[in-house]
């Protein structure tokens, strides 16, 4: 296929068929593309979102950013406006919703769970792409494409083209990307379905929490949660795995609460209903080419632990930055192809410890036997924290490589003499965090920030971090930092003479 892009293309250039251009078309405006978009326009790339629906969901779910997103935001100096409209609540209770208290010390300046409405978040994280220069067109959506050398012709449903240089979809579970990719997205269909709403209740409040603690012993994904003015939130158990596209109605609520509690409770006037199953799958590819895959397009899991969304929002964040090196020209060879190496065992992870929450749920004899043992284990301060760390991605770590084991990991936010270290990343450049004084980022210095302060608290003398905020080298020898400079941000780029 003849090529049709050219760099010296604006977005809006294009005239008599040849498609207008772009250096980056996101399909899907959720917060995985919203974070991608402005990540990208950071950078001075353009970027079109692509955005099926043409109206925020009708219905208010309450979602959490766990410990890793909020860093994140912060990092971008988002986390104020969120905190605004969210709710703070103990970083306790993720894993299988055995009700623990969380560990002391968290190694975090944001050790909580942010429950935030899912409208609001994706609101924020638009507006935010747009402010930085983001375009974003509603009701319309990829309907195929094709690739070629030098970038990717995307054809609308309604017949127009439009032309980029990449593709990403973060376009759901039902990615038209990922299937006219042809990338297999391998795993284990649905088996049981959970019913999820919200809802007001006639029968008394002290009636419905004595039935909940009464069947929880037994039903572990079954609640009916006081919201306030005689609305709950409501979970219970489907009676089997049905159409996820077909919504339940409310009488499918009150059929199955009479069947596991006795009562329906005289639920009415519902808010929203949903359902979700326990299917799980994941990508084999991450990237084809020109096309990469992010958030649900990539990766579906049971909504267990609050992850989902975290995952998504986490992927777009490592792949900003990488992307667009790519374009700018300045990305070593191998920078792009680490997106997947780094983020699908992380997803692959995430994968395995729902399958093992969903286990936990199981009515079960065996199950609940488990359950019981690792309600116990618990109480083991390690295990509490190995699971919390897990759940809220704080664990995680990079293969980088032999090295200390900071390497590979994010840096919490500490103290440094500008402040905080997090106000110093909000550009999305790396940094070299100098407690000698006596290191340099010379050669770098229109990709990589530099900041020396022997005040750092930091108990390492120098850290050379990337734009989200993981640890890429540890050390106090310039030639090791600049090899890895050269690793992570390509060339030096020698001064003007």
């Amino acid at each position: 296929m003849r090529s049709l892009f050219t760099a010296e293309s604006s977005p809006d250039s294009g005239t008599g068929t040849a498609p207008r251009t772009h250096d980056v078309i996101i399909a899907g405006c959720g917060p995985t593309g919203a974070v991608l978009a402005a990540e990208l326009r950071l950078h001075d790339v353009r970027v079109l979102v692509l955005e099926k629906e043409t109206e925020p969901a009708s219905f208010v779910r309450i979602v959490g950013l766990h410990i890793r997103s909020l860093e994140l935001m912060a990092m971008r100096g988002l986390l104020e406006r969120l905190l605004e409209h969210g709710r703070r609540r103990p970083a306790a209770g993720f894993f299988a919703a055995i009700p623990k208290p969380a560990p002391k010390d968290l190694d975090t300046a944001h050790a909580y769970l942010l429950g935030i409405p899912q409208p609001v978040v994706v609101r924020l994280l638009e507006e935010h792409a747009i402010e930085l220069g983001a375009r974003v067109r509603h009701g319309t959506a990829v309907a195929a494409f094709e690739q070629d050398d030098e970038g990717v012709t995307v054809e609308l449903a309604d017949g127009e083209r439009l032309r980029s240089r990449y593709l990403v979809g973060c376009d759901g579970a039902r990615s038209t990307v990922r299937r006219k990719l042809g990338v297999p997205f391998p795993g284990e269909p649905s088996r049981t379905e959970t019913l999820m709403g919200e809802m007001k209740a006639a029968a008394p409040p002290e009636e419905i929490a004595a039935k909940v603690a009464e069947l929880r012993e037994v039903y572990q994904q079954f609640w009916l949660r006081p919201f306030g003015e005689g609305v709950y939130s409501v979970v219970v158990p489907a009676a089997g795995a049905g159409d996820r596209a077909e919504p339940p109605t409310l009488d499918d609520f009150k059929e199955r609460l009479r069947a596991i509690a006795g009562t329906d409770f005289g639920v009415h006037s519902p808010r929203w209903l949903s359902r979700f199953g326990d299917a799980t799958r994941l990508a084999e590819r991450y990237r084809v080419g020109r096309v990469l895959l992010a958030g649900d397009a990539a990766h579906i899991h049971p909504p267990t632990g609050g992850q989902g969304l975290n995952l998504g929002v986490q992927d777009a964040f490592n792949l900003g930055w990488k992307l667009a090196a790519q374009i700018r020209g300045w990305a070593p060879a191998s920078l792009l192809d680490t997106y997947q190496a780094e983020r699908h065992p992380v997803a692959a992870d995430v994968l395995d410890n729902t399958r093992a929450q969903m286990g936990l749920h199981s009515a079960d004899p065996g199950a609940r036997a488990v359950r019981r043992l690792l309600t116990e284990l618990m109480d083991i301060d390690e295990v509490n924290r190995r699971l919390i760390e897990k759940i809220t991605a704080i664990g995680v770590r990079y293969d980088f490589g032999e090295g200390p084991d900071l390497l590979g990991r994010r840096l919490r936010d500490i103290d440094v003499k500008q402040g905080r270290l997090y106000d110093l990343l909000r550009r999305g450049r790396g940094l070299v965090l100098d407690r000698t004084g006596r290191l340099s980022a010379g050669g770098w210095t229109d990709r990589v920030d530099h900041l020396a302060d022997p005040t750092a608290a930091l108990d390492v003398p120098c850290v050379l971090l990337r734009p989200d905020g993981h640890i890429a080298w540890v050390g106090d020898d310039q030639q090791e930092l600049d090899d890895r400079l050269s690793r992570w941000f390509g060339p030096r780029q020698d001064p003007p003479r």
